[in-house]
This record gives C-alpha cells, sequence and structure tokens, in this order.
C-alpha cells in the first residue's frame, strides 16, 4: 500500500444517495480470485449497456472526468453488504479519495486497508462540489489527510470549499504510512520471533527465516 498525504485531482461526480457495494462492484465479478483487475468492472451496471457498451451519461465515460483520483458522491456510500471487492474496484480505476457527507462504517474500514481515503464533509459542502464540478469539471479538489481537509477554488460567481473531516487516528497512521494488515504485523517482527524462540519445540512454530 502506497502512503496517501494530499490528493489534488479533478473528480468524479457520482451524485446518487445511498450507493451499495453491489452498485459499485455487482456480484458476478466477484468470482476472481485475484485482489486486481477490478476497475473495469467499478459501476458495470451503470456504466455499460448489456452488450457492453459504454453508456457516455454516466460520469465516469466522460471525456472530462478520465483519470479522476478523487470522487465525489453522496451520502451513507458504500452500504449494503461488506464486500472488500468494492473498495478494490475504486482503487484499481484509480480513485485514491472519496468525499461524500456519510460513509457505511465497513466500506469505509474497507478503504482505509487499500489506501483510499474517505472524508465525510457536510452535505452542503458536498452540495457545493457538485456545483463547482458541474461548472468547471477541471476544478481542482484538494483531499489532504494530514491537515485532515477537502478544497476546492471559487469558479465564477460560485463560492470554493474548504471543509474538515474526521479520521479516526489508526486508519490515519496507516494511510499515512502506507501501512495495510501485514505490515502492521511486522512492524511487530522481533515480538514474534521472541515469543516464536520461547516456545516448546513440540509446539507448532512460525517460521521466521
Amino acid at each position: 500500500m502506497q502512503p496517501v498525504r494530499t490528493v489534488t485531482s479533478h473528480a468524479c461526480p457520482i451524485d446518487a444517495n445511498d450507493v451499495d457495494t453491489d452498485q459499485i462492484v455487482p456480484k458476478q465479478y466477484l468470482k476472481r480470485v485475484e485482489r486486481t483487475g477490478f476497475g473495469p468492472f467499478a459501476f458495470a451496471e451503470w456504466r455499460y449497456e448489456p452488450d457492453g457498451t459504454p453508456r457516455p451519461e454516466f460520469a465516469m465515460n466522460k471525456p472530462e472526468h478520465q483519470g479522476a483520483q478523487v470522487m465525489v458522491a453522496g451520502r451513507n456510500f458504500g452500504c449494503g453488504s461488506s464486500r472488500e471487492h468494492a473498495p478494490w474496484a475504486l482503487e484499481d480505476a484509480g480513485f485514491t479519495a472519496i468525499v461524500a457527507p456519510s460513509f457505511a462504517d465497513i466500506f469505509r474500514t474497507n478503504c482505509g486497508k487499500v489506501g483510499i481515503v474517505c472524508a465525510p464533509i457536510d452535505e452542503r459542502d458536498v452540495r457545493r462540489l457538485f456545483e463547482l464540478i458541474e461548472a468547471d469539471p477541471s476544478v481542482p479538489v484538494t483531499v489532504d489527510l494530514e491537515a485532515q481537509t477537502v478544497t476546492a477554488p471559487a469558479v465564477g460567481d460560485l463560492a470554493g470549499v474548504e471543509a474538515s473531516f474526521d479520521i479516526d487516528p489508526h486508519t490515519k497512521h496507516c494511510l499515512l504510512n502506507g501501512l495495510d494488515d501485514v505490515d502492521l504485523t511486522l512492524e511487530h517482527a522481533d515480538d514474534i520471533a521472541a515469543y516464536e524462540a520461547s516456545r516448546p519445540t513440540w509446539k507448532p512454530r512460525v517460521p521466521t527465516g
């Protein structure tokens, strides 16, 4: 997992509330055994016609939103089943930060484990971000994890956004330092090795070398 500190990018708007994980990555794509390669399946049922043709009206298919690292979404984003594949798909599609009024708890936790920052800000600020993106799709949205802020400049007569968000200290530490669950365990490698060395030889052992 790569460390995340500040993400600045044009944004992809998903202006819908209660987007569940089955919409983020539909169930028929969960047969893969790898953790990678789910990006093309993100929002597949919204993104493509039944024959696989991209729907031009969907945000992820619009040229002006291609390559966005920031997604702006509605409240309760990531609700539904606790499938890890949803963050995997969004991460593989290039997103490093998601801004929304609120997130489902398990989805938010799973995002933190793959290097995606979930930034919950006031719904009025999210509405303003949607307006700014509609007025100018190239407007840069900055998610600063260290400062815990989301900012975007003014566009024409539309005021910009300066909002703060909360994140639990453990998730913030992991994101800033690029630590997934394996890396967290390896921080205690010396303690694990000492414990294993002290165990009776007839008990199962974890290889240390």
